[in-house]
């Protein structure tokens, strides 16, 4: 296994990377709509940590993988994480444990690539073209679209604000490790970041929860395809492309991610895409390739 320095020389299929990333970020509402009925979300994902945690010190071990050489390092990759992990992950899920529809979330954490633009003009000193915003927008727009029929009436409105810490905590985050975490083996530092995640959900878990889990099949496939792939594979794709992209680009990827989970719930439950909501998805594909034009 190598660093993604070394994997940048060697691999040309990185071109193909932002649209793995798409697919596999997707799919992770699928994995806690499989887990969630049979957990508590932060539990969930406390043991969704320590299982990636373990997994990725091995690799690391393994392969020689290099640790940082300072604690500034370190504790910038424990924010990172933190912001990532604890705060994205927890908000999403908890969102969906209080009643608020999938399809919400999506749309309420799918205005990161906005929320991220006007920061990396602030914090990284990107600059973001006038077709870029265009592009932004018709997102957004997309985005909403494909949602328009696929968001119940109804539903808790209590789930919106950890909907909104998510949107934050999946922001601030990634704008804080392209602007103070620049290199790093994807390895240890993932590791580092989810032991981080992990030390900070456990006392919220331990105040709020039972650490209540029923180990199904269906729970058990849930938290090997969140591990694996969305832990292992999308996590570690995003650290890719946060490094060697513009905030405002990789951003724009996330708008992608609704109209992506709806075409795979119509694929694995038969849940219908209306004209409006193809629409979007046409829409939202445009966008993302205006912001993405080099």
């Amino acid at each position: 296994m190598l660093s993604w320095d070394k994997q940048d020389t060697i691999w040309p299929m990185a071109r193909f990377y932002p649209a793995l990333f798409v697919f596999l970020w997707s799919t992770g509402f699928i994995g806690a709509k499989y887990g969630l009925p049979y957990a508590e979300p932060l539990s969930f994902l406390l043991l969704r940590y320590l299982l990636v945690i373990v997994l990725m010190t091995a690799a690391a071990v393994i392969a020689g993988a290099p640790w940082p050489r300072t604690i500034r390092a370190w504790c910038h990759l424990a924010v990172a994480g933190i912001l990532m992990q604890a705060v994205y992950l927890g908000g999403v899920f908890l969102a969906i444990k209080q009643g608020l529809p999938a399809g919400m979330v999506s749309l309420l954490v799918g205005l990161q690539p906005l929320l991220t633009a006007f920061l990396a003009i602030i914090v990284l000193g990107e600059v973001v073209r006038r077709r870029q915003w265009i592009g932004l927008v018709l997102g957004i727009s997309g985005t909403a679209l494909v949602l328009s029929g696929r968001i119940e009436g109804g539903f808790a409105l209590a789930g919106v604000w950890p909907a909104l810490c998510a949107l934050v905590g999946i922001t601030l985050g990634a704008l804080y490790q392209k602007r103070f975490c620049p290199h790093f083996d994807w390895r240890t530092g993932s590791a580092i970041q989810f032991v981080a995640a992990a030390l900070v959900t456990l006392p919220v878990a331990a105040c709020f929860e039972g650490f209540h889990l029923e180990l199904t099949g269906q729970f058990v496939f849930a938290l090997s395809w969140l591990v694996l792939v969305l832990s292992l594979g999308a996590i570690s794709l995003l650290n890719y492309l946060i490094r060697h992209g513009s905030a405002v680009n990789v951003a724009s990827l996330f708008y992608l991610v609704p109209p992506v989970t709806a075409l795979i719930a119509w694929a694995l439950f038969g849940e219908t895409l209306s004209v409006v909501s193809l629409s979007g998805l046409v829409v939202a594909v445009t966008g993302v390739a205006l912001v993405r034009k080099t």
